[in-house]
């Protein structure tokens, strides 16, 4: 079961009117990795003034936080399902939060975390574990929740989300 989460009062960036695109529903296999990739940098094509580089970030970060979807959630069973949402929801003095979300049918293994401190030599040997570090280099902040915030609907699904700081002239384009 699916389910599509109300804006959060917990969250660090205070809500305010800004571009927002229309939440989008992917089935939950890796091989869908390319298409989530194709549809961000067409929606991220819509804002004015976003460079190349900043598309690229957010594309390699989306990809992450998608896999992490798919492989640590019921997203990766059968019939599972991936939401990603993508908004501008804030102005700051550093400039405008651009907010990714990716949001999985729940919990099968654990919440979202970085990999525990590895050696070097453990890291040049790990095949996985890089993703959400990967995240929390490129990303101006990023975090997880749940889906639903009452204990006894715990494991439902897992929002996680990711900001990259925008200039103010980047979002003067029409997302709608």
């Amino acid at each position: 079961m699916t389910i599509v989460p109300q804006p959060s009062t917990a969250s660090p960036t205070p809500a305010t009117p800004g571009p927002r695109w229309e939440p989008r529903l992917y089935p939950g296999t890796l091989a869908t990795t390319s298409r989530v990739r194709s549809d961000l940098r067409t929606d991220l094509a819509r804002l004015a003034g976003i460079g190349p580089d900043l598309v690229e970030t957010v594309v390699l970060c989306a990809s992450e936080m998608f896999a992490n979807a798919v492989e640590h959630s019921r997203s990766g069973e059968d019939d599972g399902r991936v939401i990603r949402t993508l908004s501008v929801p804030a102005a700051s003095l550093a400039g405008t939060a651009l907010r990714l979300s990716i949001i999985d049918d729940g919990a099968r293994v654990s919440r979202p975390r970085i990999p525990r401190q590895r050696t070097r030599e453990e890291w040049q040997e790990a095949e996985r574990g890089r993703g959400l570090l990967l995240v929390d280099h490129l990303a101006t902040a990023w975090g997880t929740r749940a889906v639903v915030d009452f204990p006894f609907c715990e494991g439902l699904g897992t929002v996680i989300w990711a900001e990259f700081t925008l200039s103010p002239s980047s979002w003067i384009g029409d997302a709608r």
